[in-house]
């Protein structure tokens, strides 16, 4: 599938070296005004070949609006948004074309389709995001009439883990790390990574503030569970934590659970969420990154006809994901919730009257 969300639905088209790539988002409500700039700057902070901690391959990432806008604002209709590739060299993986990368969808787009596109990974390539990293800002505009904010950031690379968070800083940072004091480790490690041909894998914290009290649809289509699924739906996402996640496992529930007061929860471990609905607390949701399989050392694998070779990778690629992948998890979660935002507006007849009564 290619579609996401039920209010709110995306539609995401294109490869990797392919002409263009794309998306169509439907269900945008009329009249909102659409700030082309506020897409563009959430494209040009995912966007490659910003520094050495990043891709080679510079794409200017320039969103044009094909449709649902007229005199600024949205008309009702699909949004079509197309973003056109620029700097591919296809030819950099002319020597793959017949076997599997490592820990990559060669293998099961292959076994799968039966047809493959190898340049770039196709379909199945991180450039995909970009398209929904302009989908998720309109969403965000959505969410901002609301005064939802949703803001996220890189919290640990290769193990070096922030101890705590500054989102505001993390807008600043070369690599969005939330925390200051280890952003030269973290940098670092990337780095030393990138010299030896290798890859290291990282940890994003995506939080949203201001989240009204009912957001989700239980049971199948409840708050958590799709956010969950939004962030794993992205490339090189291995894991996801909702609140305290994992670590709620090795807790007492006098430990766990969230005392209620007057005038809020006393803690967060919840994350902003109960019984798949959002509570009105901050949503914090974690996002666990592989090492980009992408890596420029000899690796075993097969061909098509299930021959032992090597693989010996061309190309550019990220040492590490989970940096750029920061903006798409931010993304993601704006258009879930935005999505809920709009499933939620008929929940309670109050709600229809006060528009036709």
């Amino acid at each position: 599938m290619n579609t996401f969300g039920k209010k709110l639905t995306m539609t995401t088209f294109g490869e990797s070296h392919g002409k263009a790539i794309g998306c169509v988002l439907d269900g945008v409500p009329a009249g909102l005004a659409i700030d082309e700039a506020f897409i563009q700057g959430d494209l040009d902070r995912r966007k490659p070949g910003k520094s050495a901690l990043e891709t080679a391959r510079k794409e200017e990432d320039r969103v044009e609006i094909l449709s649902g806008i007229f005199e600024g604002l949205s008309t009702g209709t699909p949004i079509a948004m197309v973003i056109y590739n620029s700097d591919q060299k296809s030819k950099d993986y002319d020597s793959i074309k017949d076997l599997f990368r490592p820990a990559h969808a060669d293998f099961t787009y292959f076994h799968k389709y039966g047809v493959r596109d190898y340049r770039g990974g196709g379909r199945s390539s991180a450039r995909e995001t970009a398209a929904r990293v302009a989908a998720g800002a309109i969403a965000k505009l959505i969410l901002a009439k609301a005064n939802i904010v949703v803001e996220s950031g890189v919290s640990a690379i290769d193990g070096i883990e922030a101890t705590h968070y500054d989102f505001e800083y993390a807008k600043s940072s070369i690599l969005y790390a939330l925390d200051k004091n280890q952003e030269k480790a973290q940098e670092e490690a990337v780095l030393k990574a990138k010299n030896r041909h290798d890859s290291v894998g990282g940890v994003v914290v995506t939080r949203a503030k201001n989240v009204p009290i009912g957001l989700g649809e239980p049971l199948y289509y409840k708050l958590d569970a799709l956010l969950a699924s939004a962030m794993m739906g992205i490339n090189a996402a291995k894991a996801v934590e909702i609140g305290d996640g994992v670590a709620a496992a090795s807790l007492k529930g006098s430990q766990n659970n969230d005392a209620i007061t007057p005038h809020g929860f006393a803690t967060n471990h919840a994350g902003g969420i109960l019984g798949g609905i959002s509570n009105g607390d901050d949503i914090v949701v974690k996002t666990y990154f592989k090492p980009t399989p992408s890596i420029f050392q000899p690796q075993q694998t097969i061909t098509k006809d299930n021959k032992e070779t090597l693989c010996e990778l061309k190309g550019r690629h990220d040492p590490c994901v989970a940096i750029r992948g920061s903006v798409v998890c931010e993304a993601m979660m704006a258009l879930v919730l935005a999505d809920m935002l709009l499933l939620n507006l008929g929940k309670k007849i109050s709600h229809i009257e006060s528009i036709y009564a």
